[in-house]
Formats: C-alpha cells, sequence, structure tokens
C-alpha cells in the first residue's frame, strides 16, 4: 500500500461520495500513512482480513411463500447458511440461539419464524425484548417493513400489528396494543414494572404467546443478565397460567460461552447456531498506542487528542466514521474538538454529531437517520451506537480506549463495514493498565477468546426482589419452583415479615406497596433526572440517577452535541436541573469519596496465607467537589467544593489487608507509605477487572474506611502517622467490591485466586518501565507522589516476604 500524508489542519470536504473503488483506496492509504507516519509512531498492531464469500442456502418450503416473496423483494434472493439452520430447528420447536459477528442477518433469524407462524395462525402472538428503547423502535420499522410487503402481496397480511410499549408508548395506544398487537416490542425494564404485574389486561397476549424473542444476549450479564433471569422465571410462570408454553429465539454477537449463558438465562435447552455464512467485508484493524512524551514519568499523549487526529484525517477523507468514546464526557468534549476541525464551512453544519444515553428520543432518531443516509459524516458515540440499531454502512471506527472486554471491541469495530468493500477499525489505547496490556499484548485480543457471560440468578437480594413481584403477580403454591433455593424456607421468611400471607398451600401478597416499583433491574435507583433549560424552557435531556450525582451537581458544566450549559440547580425531590447556556472554555470532572465498611466476613485466607478476604460491606459514595479541566490542553483551571447527598448500597467485597508490621517495616516515612497503598489499589483494580473479564465500572475501589476515590486525598484509616510510625495502627485494607446492591458475585472468585492476583499486581507494577509510577500501573507520579511506586513494591514484598517466613514457621 502507498502511503498518503495524514492531514494535520483542516481543509476542504468534497460534497460528492466517493465511489467504491475511491473509498477502498481511501482506506487502504490512511491506513498505511497510520503504520508508517513518523509523527505518530504508535502502531503496535495491524491486522488484515480479507473478504470472505458468503454461504447460501435456499428458502425452507416451511416458509410461507408470502414471506418469500415480501423477502424477495427487499432483494433477499436466498439465506445465509445459518439463518436457514435457525429456521428449520425452529420450526422443528427448538429454543435457539443464534451467535454470530455484527451484519451478519440476526434480525431475520427471529423475524421469519415468528411472521411466519403468525400468518399460519393469527391468533399467535411474540414478545420481544431488547435492551433499549432505541432498538426498539428500530426493530418495528424493519417488521413493519416486511409486514407492508406481505400485505401487498396478499391482503390476508392486512391484520399483522407490531407495536413498541415502552415508557414513551402514548396512553391511548396501550389498551390497543394490549389486545389487538401480534408482535409486542418492548425492553425487560417495561416487562418488569408495566406487563407482569397487569397481566390480566394483557390475557390475549399470554393465552396465544408462541415466541419470546431476546436480542443482544451478550448484554445479559452481571447485574442485568441476574434480573433478567429472573425476569423470566416470572414470564414462564405466568404464560403457564394462562396456558402457554413459549419458545425462545435468542441473538448474540460472539461471546465465550453463548450456549450457558442462553440456557441460564431461559431455563430451558437452548440449540446454539454459531457458524456463520454472512460474507465479511476486506478489514483492516489497527492497534495505536500514543507515544510516550515523558519517558520518567511514562506519560502518553493524549488517547483523546490522538483520536481526534486519527477520526480527523478520515473525515478529512470523506470516509464515513464512527468514533466511540468512554464516557458521555468523552463524547461531548470529541464532538466539540472535531466540529472545530471539520465543520469549517457554513454549509458543513451538523456534519458531526454526538449519540448518548440522556439525548430525548426524537434527536436520537434525528441522528440515526441521518447516519443511514449520509448527511451525517461522523458520529461521536457511548456503548449507545454498539448494539444492532441500523444505522447503515460506515467505512471507519476509531475506539477511544479499550472497552473493556473483547466482545464488546469487536461489537464496536464491527460498526463498520456493513457494505461491501473494505472497511478500517483504530483502537487508540489510553495510559490505564488494561488498555496498556491489550495494546502491547496484541496476540491477547487477536487470538485470544472472547469472554464468558457470567450471571448469578441466585444472588439472595436479587431472588427475594423477584420472589416479591412474582407472589404480587400470582399466588405462591406448596411444591412450585423458582430457581434452584428453597422456596418455601424463602416465602416464609416473607411471611414472617408480614409481606406474604400463607393459607392452606398458598401464599398470597398482603402488603400495600408495588414490588416492582422499587426493583430496578440496572442501577441503584430507578429515578431519572430531566435536565430543563430554563431559556427555551424545554427538557433537553434525561440522565440516570446515579451519573446526575456526579455530571448534573451545581455549577457543572452540562456537555450536549458540543454546546455547554452551566447547573444553577439540582432538585433532588423533583428530580430535576436547572441549566442556562454558557459559553466554556472549560467542562467539570466530579470528584467522589468512597468509604467502605465491613458487615460480616465471609471467608479469611488462614495464615500463613496472604492476609485477604471476602465478605459483605456497605458502600458509601458521595461527590465532594470538582475540577475545571480546560478543552483542548486538558489544564487544570480550577476546582469547587460540594455538598452532595450520598449514594449508599449493600454489596460484596474482596480486600488486601497489609498489616502495621509490613507497613513499618517499608523504608519510608508515613506519607510515601500512603501514595504506596494508592498505587498498590490502583494496580489490584486493574489486575482484578483482567481476572474477572468484567468491565471497568462492574467492580470498584476504595481503601480502608474513608477513601476518595482521587487518589491524592486519600489517608490510611484507623492509624494516625504518629502510630502508624510506631506500628502500632490497625491494619489498612484495600477493597475491590461489587458495584452492584448485593454484589453478583465478582468478589469470591477473587479471593479464591487471591495468590495469583497479588503475584500479577506486584508483577505488572515491577515490570512497568516507568521509574516513579505513570498512568500504566500505579498512577501517575504526580498523583501518587515520587516514591508511590517504590513503596507499593516495598508492601507488597513485604506482605510475600511474611506470608513466606509464617509459612516456614508453620512447617517447623
Amino acid at each position: 500500500m502507498k502511503p498518503a500524508t495524514l492531514p494535520e489542519g483542516p481543509r476542504a470536504i468534497s460534497d460528492t461520495a466517493l465511489t467504491p473503488p475511491e473509498r477502498r483506496a481511501a482506506i487502504r492509504s490512511l491506513v498505511a500513512d497510520l503504520d508508517t507516519n513518523a509523527a505518530l509512531r504508535g502502531v503496535t498492531a495491524l491486522r488484515h482480513f480479507p473478504a470472505e464469500p458468503g454461504d447460501h442456502r435456499d428458502f425452507p418450503e416451511h416458509l410461507d411463500e408470502r414471506l418469500r416473496e415480501a423477502y424477495r423483494h427487499r432483494g433477499v434472493e436466498q439465506l445465509y447458511s445459518h439463518q436457514r439452520e435457525v429456521l428449520d430447528r425452529v420450526e422443528a420447536g427448538e429454543n435457539v440461539a443464534a451467535v454470530t459477528p455484527t451484519a451478519s442477518g440476526k434480525t431475520l433469524c427471529y423475524n421469519a419464524p415468528v411472521l411466519n407462524r403468525i400468518l399460519r395462525e393469527p391468533d399467535a402472538r411474540a414478545l420481544y425484548l431488547f435492551p433499549t428503547k432505541a432498538l426498539s423502535q428500530d426493530q418495528k420499522k424493519e417488521i413493519l417493513e416486511l409486514v407492508r410487503l406481505v400485505r401487498n402481496a396478499d391482503a390476508s397480511g392486512e391484520g399483522i400489528r407490531a407495536e413498541v410499549y415502552d415508557g414513551d408508548t402514548p396512553g391511548d395506544a396501550r389498551r390497543s396494543i394490549r389486545t389487538r398487537a401480534h408482535i409486542v416490542i418492548t425492553n425487560p425494564d417495561m416487562l418488569h414494572s408495566g406487563i407482569l404485574p397487569h397481566h390480566t389486561k394483557w390475557a390475549k397476549l399470554f393465552e396465544n404467546l408462541r415466541f419470546v424473542v431476546i436480542d443482544e444476549m451478550h448484554t445479559y450479564r452481571g447485574v442485568f443478565g441476574s434480573h433478567l433471569a429472573n425476569l423470566l422465571r416470572r414470564l414462564r410462570r405466568v404464560s403457564r397460567h394462562y396456558g402457554a408454553d413459549p419458545q425462545f429465539i435468542l441473538s448474540s454477537a460472539t461471546i465465550a460461552n453463548p450456549g450457558e449463558l442462553a440456557e441460564g438465562l431461559t431455563e430451558r435447552s437452548v440449540s446454539l447456531v454459531n457458524r456463520s455464512g454472512a460474507p465479511r467485508p476486506e478489514r483492516f484493524f489497527v492497534f495505536y498506542n500514543p507515544p510516550v512524551v515523558n519517558p520518567e514519568l511514562g506519560l502518553r499523549r493524549s488517547a483523546l487528542n490522538e483520536t481526534r487526529r486519527i477520526a480527523g484525517g478520515f473525515l478529512k477523507g470523506n470516509l464515513q466514521t464512527i468514533v466511540f468514546a468512554r464516557s458521555r464526557t468523552q463524547t461531548e468534549v470529541l464532538v466539540k474538538y472535531l466540529k472545530r476541525d471539520i465543520e469549517t464551512r457554513p454549509d458543513r453544519t451538523e456534519r458531526i454529531r454526538g449519540y448518548r444515553g440522556g439525548y430525548l428520543p426524537k434527536k436520537r432518531r434525528e441522528i440515526e437517520d441521518g447516519i443511514k443516509n449520509g448527511s451525517v459524516l461522523g458520529v461521536v458515540s457511548t456503548n449507545a451506537l454498539e448494539l444492532g440499531i441500523d444505522i447503515g454502512g460506515l467505512d471507519v471506527a476509531v475506539i477511544a480506549g479499550y472497552p473493556g472486554t473483547i466482545a464488546s471491541t469487536w461489537q464496536q469495530a464491527g460498526r463498520a463495514g456493513r457494505r461491501a468493500g473494505t472497511a478500517a477499525a483504530v483502537l487508540v489505547a489510553n495510559s490505564t493498565p488494561i488498555n496498556q496490556f491489550v495494546i502491547q499484548h496484541p496476540d491477547y485480543f487477536f487470538e485470544g477468546s472472547p469472554e464468558r457471560g457470567l450471571i448469578n440468578p441466585e444472588n439472595l437480594q436479587i431472588l427475594i426482589e423477584h420472589l416479591k413481584c412474582a407472589a404480587f403477580e400470582l399466588p405462591f403454591r406448596k411444591g412450585e419452583r423458582f430457581g434452584r433455593e428453597n422456596l418455601e424456607e424463602l416465602l416464609g421468611v416473607l411471611e414472617e415479615e408480614g409481606i406474604l400471607y400463607r393459607t392452606g398451600d398458598r401464599w398470597f401478597w398482603t402488603a400495600d406497596s408495588y414490588p416492582a416499583n422499587s426493583v430496578s433491574l440496572r442501577s441503584i435507583s430507578s429515578d431519572n433526572f430531566v435536565v430543563h433549560d430554563r431559556e427555551s424552557g424545554r427538557i433537553i435531556a434525561e440522565v440516570d440517577f446515579v451519573s446526575a450525582h456526579s455530571t448534573l451537581h451545581e455549577k457543572a458544566i452540562y456537555m450536549l452535541e458540543s454546546d455547554t450549559y452551566y447547573v444553577e440547580r439540582l432538585d433532588h425531590q423533583e428530580r430535576r436541573a436547572e441549566v442556562r447556556p454558557i459559553e466554556s472554555d472549560y467542562y467539570t470532572d466530579a470528584v467522589t469519596h468512597t468509604k467502605v465498611n465491613v458487615l460480616d466476613t465471609f471467608a479469611n485466607a488462614p495464615e500463613p496465607a496472604s492476609p485477604t478476604a471476602h465478605g459483605e460491606v456497605h458502600v458509601l459514595k458521595q461527590v465532594v467537589g470538582f475540577k475545571k479541566i480546560k478543552f483542548f490542553t486538558s489544564e487544570n483551571v480550577g476546582s469547587g467544593e460540594l455538598e452532595m447527598p450520598a449514594v449508599e448500597m449493600h454489596t460484596t467485597a474482596f480486600w488486601l489487608e497489609a498489616p502495621p508490621d509490613v507497613l513499618h517495616a517499608a523504608p519510608f516515612g508515613p506519607e510515601d507509605r500512603r501514595d504506596g497503598i494508592r498505587g498498590i489499589r490502583n494496580a489490584l483494580r486493574a489486575v482484578a477487572a483482567t481476572f474477572l473479564m468484567c468491565e471497568a465500572h462492574d467492580i470498584g475501589s476504595a481503601i480502608g474506611a474513608d477513601s476518595p476515590e482521587d487518589g491524592p486525598q486519600d489517608r490510611l484509616p484507623g492509624a494516625s502517622p504518629r502510630e502508624e510510625e510506631a506500628g502500632r495502627g490497625a491494619a489498612t485494607r484495600i477493597f475491590i467490591y461489587d458495584n452492584y446492591p448485593g454484589g453478583i458475585g465478582f468478589s469470591e472468585p477473587l479471593w479464591e485466586a487471591r495468590a495469583a492476583l497479588l503475584r500479577e499486581t506486584l508483577g505488572l507494577i515491577e515490570r512497568c518501565p516507568c521509574q516513579a509510577g505513570c498512568p500504566s500501573c500505579v498512577g501517575p507520579a504526580g498523583e501518587i507522589g515520587r516514591h508511590g511506586k517504590a513503596a507499593a513494591v516495598a508492601i507488597l514484598q513485604g506482605i510475600r516476604t511474611r506470608s513466606e517466613a509464617k509459612a516456614a514457621s508453620a512447617v517447623s
């Protein structure tokens, strides 16, 4: 490939779309430039995946001719091999999971058999579950287009109705949907709180329920997946009450244990179809590590600025590009940067758009349509566009920071290349340890298997909450099963609390409350905040309860598609933030304090093993201040203090203890030892996330009983500097906790792998080439101190030496 020069400054973008050969040449040229440009010097891997032809099959005879004709009108003359296999297995009465790459036609795998059954059996019903509202609306368009074509082919398709039922559905439409819709498209949250508790109004659906479709199955991991498994128990229970036993059709991106996850969610035997017959376009995948600019501190160029540079090069080449950012703040910052670089003429506005949770539905639909019709050249998104929303064919995906899992990275990369031709994906690493591990070990990514989807439906807190919901829906009978736990014992506990009343062999709901309203499937609280623009009088966005504390606190700069707003007031009682437009040259970053108290210890590592344990803890988080970060330079230009209400939860945690004698033996003063503990915390959390193969936000970390998450303010609990110096203070605990109420089971595997966990944490720090700490190991020296890295190594080595000495003593 002949390298091209990557443009450094703005230049005019052609209004004429590239032809396929021009697009292919432009992508190859810009990828080659990334690999050879001396000014960048950051490519650690460049993988080329040649185009692959598809494996096609004829339509099955059992598929209604009217439906076959409808697909032919849409240009589908044959099926891919995996689509045919799914249709045949569903026709045979099996539950099926289709697990194939992005853009392989999984939608047909469930739409075709569902519509086929409805054409044969007009009273048949299907329930579709999508993890997001955006996917629901996208799917409705797809189904209605097929129904229109069927109707044109034969008037018997006239009565088929597919409707979305979620929080945005108008009240006057809901009654019609309950009784007349053949396909009800919804999300788990609405099924949980809006359908199952009112099942008597949905009798027509449940009496005739033939299929339950679960799309994007891989998203149902951890707490969300554990909730969904219990929700499906409730769904099957209500369906049985009405005499129905639906089949399950699931679709998923590639994960390591799709069959296990599908059967864990549905508690049914599921046939797995995971060999794709779809063609694949030519693809380039680039791993890019920003160059080191300060070897002594291990500091690299800003990943955000490098993402801007790389994405800008593709955009200036008139290549339609999607950029994935790791947070809402990063999304808005990148939108602002790219708008400045690309929208250089008055007639080029709205060519760069943002997309994330919190945007109102009308704005999201507008952006999605703009991507599909080509009026939007570039979009910057959180993982909200990672899932299968139809946004047409993009040329390039630039991923700003490792998404946390191999599966998510491939999903994001797969959003480019939906057209025949050539596509590219670029992963730009940031300085966190997990990013540096992946970017410097590309074989781990390209040769390794994707992660497992882990759920724990028997999590007692989750299970009890769904038992309450199920008892509200229908009385429990003696001998009934709901999961693996002793049901009668759990019902007895609820009876003692006065929530249930037993008469004979049945338990009835007696409380006045409506249990589903108090159970969130995804977060600590289900109460969202609305963002109100005082100048226009409009609601401009919606923010979830937990994020509101860090993004909508008073004096925060709230960003929406590069527009900046000043938060004047956050009303917790009304769940409302009052903002006004402002021209700001900085954005804000919240400072959060975390306190952890041990409530119960499940297991201690017996001496002479390392001093570790896991158990139940109480976590209290509070936003206590904010920093002002200048756009483009990332300078810290100010700060402020806040008094925000705390967010509390009970969860489970793994913790490591640094005994007083080990701390005292380290050849450093109290402040340096404090820095060392913070460095261990940073490295331990990164290694723990890798061990668990979970996303970074699934786990939290804290030191002792009072630890700000922003390292410089940490202090060791239970010991004054003088006591610590004398070696008489309490042991310092470093917590790694499940970031979900009740815990989801992460603490126990960490405790079981404690020896390897500590060994790899020490190895990560020792192997890092920086001198005094950097973001790739213990944290930047400016945050953990000049001796923080050395102190971290000394303390970890001291713990190992102490354990070895005790082991030798025990043997003698």
